[in-house]
């Protein structure tokens, strides 16, 4: 076995004792007991228990896809939900012991709360919450974005059930000159440095005190699961999920724009306007990502699916649009010269994706395509293309579209 694979093997053994509720030592008894969570090394069915399709894209840190089909659900189970990390799952998580500090410089007062604080002593509130990755999409642009190559399926969209962010801060107290909140977790640096940050992002005051902004516990009704942040997670849909950090101990409220490691340079921002493809942008041209531009998904059927002729194909998916919310939802079997308004249903709640379905009619045998095109309640639609380039492959929002072939009954 190689070092590197013994060192992620070891790590997620670490993790996994808080699961499992062993102490684990590394040794020759440790290789022997727990060697058949390892038959395939950096297998994540059997690390994270996610479904068989979906695809790795990297192992050290861990970052998972989904493809389209599996996303069907109207809720993401955990099987189902793509993982970006940036470091290491944190070891030996202790529940009893763990605490969440805020503070800041636009902190009125310093206080900590164990999780039984969180549960106990604040109203819980549970939201559908859509998290979508930054870089979903990012494989398509050219000249190629450096980072994870992401195609579709890097978008959940799960029950979050912890504390409104805003009560936690009413709590505190905050100053007037308060611009910004930053998150801390636990997670290691792939250097091994215990001192490095591995990503310190947030979000502006305004999203803070969104109502659906929570510091949550639970998804999907059970303890986070231990890759997605147990046990405590920042959650704030509708913003890239770089926004919603995981294994959160500590919050700073912030009278400057947070500039945590992630939240300066190209990560996740994109240039203030249009550039050509390859263009190097200035920093100071940059502005940071916030609300995610709509978008949608066919989730039913798989790409590659054979009709009959003469038989009605049913098509459905997901939509969603960030801060907005999706007002119309269009199908096209013509590579977009003309477009079909298909069924959409309303969001559980806000910064929920939406379910949309149709019955389509394809005309006579051969090859079709069923592109997907939603718009959002400021009017804004999704482009058929891949949007404006730029230098980390953020924010594509192109159509989605699958492949259809109709045969001859």
């Amino acid at each position: 076995m190689t070092k590197r694979r013994q060192f992620i093997k070891r790590s997620v053994l670490a993790s996994l004792s808080t699961v499992i509720g062993t102490n684990i030592v590394f040794g020759e008894k440790m290789e022997k007991d727990y060697e058949p969570l390892f038959l395939q090394d950096n297998d994540p069915q059997s690390l994270f228990g996610k479904h068989a399709e979906m695809t790795t894209l990297n192992d050290r840190p861990w970052n998972i896809e989904a493809k389209a089909h599996l996303l069907d659900d109207a809720v993401t189970p955990e099987d189902r939900m793509f993982i970006r990390n940036n470091g290491v799952i944190p070891r030996n998580i202790d529940p009893e012991n763990w605490t969440l500090t805020i503070e800041g410089e636009s902190a009125q007062n310093q206080k900590s709360y164990t999780l039984n604080d969180l549960k106990t002593k604040f109203k819980a509130y549970t939201y559908q919450l859509t998290l979508e990755c930054g870089g979903n999409g990012r494989s398509e642009f050219n000249p190629p974005a450096k980072g994870n190559q992401w195609t579709i399926g890097a978008v959940s969209c799960a029950n979050w059930t912890g504390v409104r962010l805003k009560d936690l801060l009413a709590d505190v107290g905050v100053n007037g000159d308060a611009v910004y909140i930053g998150y801390y977790g636990k997670d290691t640096h792939l250097s091994g440095d215990p001192n490095k940050v591995v990503i310190s992002r947030g979000v502006p005051m305004d999203k803070a005190m969104q109502d659906e902004t929570l510091v949550a516990f639970a998804m999907n009704g059970k303890d986070i699961p231990l890759a997605h942040g147990y046990p405590l997670r920042l959650v704030a849909g509708g913003f890239p999920a770089s926004a919603s950090g995981k294994w959160i101990n500590r919050l700073v409220i912030r009278n400057i724009v947070h500039d945590g490691p992630k939240m300066t340079g190209t990560a996740y921002r994109v240039p203030a306007e249009p550039v050509a493809p390859g263009t190097e942008v200035p920093e100071e041209m940059m502005k940071i990502i916030e609300s995610m531009p709509v978008k949608s998904l066919i989730t039913y059927p798989k790409s590659g699916a054979i009709v009959k002729e003469g038989q009605s194909l049913e098509v459905r998916g997901h939509a969603w649009a960030g801060e907005q919310s999706v007002n119309e939802m269009d199908i096209s079997i013509d590579f977009g010269a003309t477009w079909q308004r298909v069924r959409l249903g309303r969001p559980k709640n806000r910064l929920a994706w939406q379910r949309w379905s149709a019955d389509v009619k394809l005309p006579q045998k051969g090859y079709y395509e069923v592109w997907a095109r939603a718009t959002d309640s400021n009017g804004k639609s999704q482009p058929m293309v891949v949007p404006g380039w730029n230098p980390k492959g953020y924010l594509n929002n192109a159509c989605h579209r699958i492949a259809v072939k109709v045969v001859t009954v």
